[in-house]
């Protein structure tokens, strides 16, 4: 399999600057030839805000993807679940709408009509459009992912996985090794022929919703999703083999058997590493009967982190209650705008945190309380 990764410097969203540097990036990694092909182009949308909040693919450089491949004869649509995904949702606030109706593409409704896919070990639903493709192009943004560390090529193509049956998946697998292992499943099964990753402006601290933009001035392609989040967390600061989908992918020798097998091409790595880059604590599996215990004694439990509901900032959308896919979350039955959550039943998919839009749920230690 191609194993080449490249690297371009990007200050700014400049439409002007990233129109000029995608044809070098895709051409550089022998992207595959679009013309005459119907071309789904899949960006990160996480939920429907503001691009300043650096959670989404920046419409910028879903607009520059787009128009690269209109100028060489595909026929591009554009598409993805967000996290709380009703029909007929659009992506309005973080201007990929206009990029649609600029563009004259269409916005596909990844709920309507889904097919079925069989992975490793079982099947699940994913967007029609994906079958339905000749081509597809993943826009995975550069941040943080409190389950899997980092949000990459490999945990963007969750999305093709349409509405709350993403939430399915994580009730199927509990903790953070199973359900890096279905991530890898989903993306053997569906591997995108291209991944583009917004790394102009990335996500700190506490992603993928709730960190801190974070100017990375970067733009960086392959073919090859191992290969990206490898060059992708190495930036960021991680040692790639701590995030748990590079292991298990590295680990099946599909794409990788090692990083250094990777052709990177692009401005010496080391200059372009975050020294200071805001990472998600890395938890060490450690004995199986030390996780056996902790995952049992209420104690032990509260030195994991853990969702806590910030009530005054709460404004009773429901959203973190909907996408539980243990329903371990509850409003209070007394108080207004006041969320509960039951430690025992959580299983830290941290899905609550993504939902949230209004800066409600924070991830982080709590001692006290249900």
């Amino acid at each position: 399999m191609n194993r080449k990764v490249s690297v371009r410097k990007c200050a700014e969203y400049n439409l002007e600057k990233v129109t000029g540097l995608i044809p070098e990036i895709y051409e550089s990694t022998a992207g595959p030839d679009p013309a005459g092909k119907k071309v789904l182009v899949k960006p990160n949308v996480l939920n429907d805000t503001p691009p300043e909040k650096c959670n989404c693919t920046h419409p910028v450089v879903v607009e520059a993807v787009v128009r690269y491949l209109q100028s060489r004869g595909a026929e591009v649509i554009v598409g993805d679940s967000p996290s709380i995904h009703f029909g007929n949702f659009r992506p309005v606030k973080n201007g990929i709408e206009d990029v649609c109706r600029r563009t004259g593409v269409p916005w596909i409704e990844f709920r309507d009509n889904p097919a079925e896919i069989k992975l490793r070990n079982s099947r699940i639903k994913v967007a029609r459009a994906v079958k339905e493709a000749d081509i597809i192009i993943s826009l995975p943004k550069f941040k943080n992912h409190e389950l899997v560390y980092f949000s990459g090529a490999i945990k963007n193509t969750l999305g093709i996985v349409p509405g709350f049956l993403k939430g399915k998946q994580h009730a199927l697998y509990q903790n953070r090794k199973s359900f890096s292992e279905f991530l890898v499943d989903l993306n053997e099964a569906v591997t995108a022929h291209y991944f583009l990753m917004d790394a102009v402006y990335g996500m700190e601290g506490q992603g993928p919703a709730k960190g801190f933009p974070r100017k990375t001035g970067l733009l960086l392609g392959s073919t090859n999703p191992l290969a990206l989040d490898i060059i992708a967390t190495t930036i960021a600061g991680y040692n790639p083999l701590d995030i748990p989908t590079t292991g298990s992918a590295l680990s099946r020798g599909k794409w990788l058997s090692s990083p250094d097998e990777i052709e990177y091409n692009g401005p010496p790595l080391e200059s372009l590493i975050i020294k200071d880059f805001i990472k998600i604590p890395v938890v060490r599996e450690g004995n199986i009967s030390i996780q056996f215990l902790i995952r049992r004694i209420r104690f032990l439990r509260k030195l994991e982190r853990r969702p806590v509901f910030i009530h005054e900032k709460c404004t009773g959308c429901l959203k973190c209650v909907k996408i539980c896919p243990v329903n371990a979350i509850a409003l209070h039955p007394v108080k207004p705008n006041n969320i509960v959550l039951t430690d025992k039943k959580c299983i830290r998919c941290f899905c609550c945190s993504e939902a949230c839009t209004d800066d409600a749920v924070k991830i982080r230690r709590k001692f006290f309380g249900r």
